[in-house]
């Protein structure tokens, strides 16, 4: 049985135009909602706005997630950990996106157009997708800390 669908933000730079296209695609032809953060071809945004609207959609829950794309995924992932309560990940990898949701409960999965080719991209998101975290689970503790870190850093407390 497949886990229920999503909202999905996604967003992108200059960079990650073909690639948010594609793979918006994917995402809906699966059941997801798609939420298109930008930026459309041709357009400039600076990724770091990309990156906090799409964050910031987590973070109240407009969005159960969120897939950034950039040229490396490093700025996107960096961008999108400053909004409270989210946390973000670059991965390359079956085994590393799946612990980011199993070990981490990362919400926000951030790629590179010019690292990761598209078909591995798919695949990527299929494996990110497929898996939920557990609150019940030994890593539940460990997010918690993780929150707690955060919140005592920024005055307030973190999303769990």
């Amino acid at each position: 049985m497949s886990p229920a669908p999503l909202s999905i933000a996604i967003g992108c730079d200059d960079a990650g135009t073909d690639y948010k296209a594609a793979l918006g695609a994917h995402l809906a032809a699966r059941g997801h909602k798609v939420v298109d953060v930008g930026v459309a071809p041709g357009a400039h945004t600076p990724y770091p706005d990309i990156a906090a609207a799409a964050a910031r959609g987590v973070a109240a829950g407009t969005a159960d997630r969120a897939l950034l794309i950039c040229g490396t995924g490093l700025g996107m992932a960096i961008a999108a950990n400053k909004v409270l309560g989210v946390r973000a990940v670059t991965a390359h990898d079956v085994y590393s996106v799946e612990r980011s949701i199993l070990s981490n409960n990362a919400q926000v999965l951030c790629l590179g157009a010019r690292s990761v080719g598209l078909e591995l991209a798919r695949r990527l998101l299929d494996a990110w997708l497929a898996v939920r975290f557990d609150p019940a689970s030994p890593s539940a503790a460990k997010v918690a800390r993780i929150a707690a870190l955060e919140g005592a850093l920024a005055g307030g407390s973190g999303r769990t």
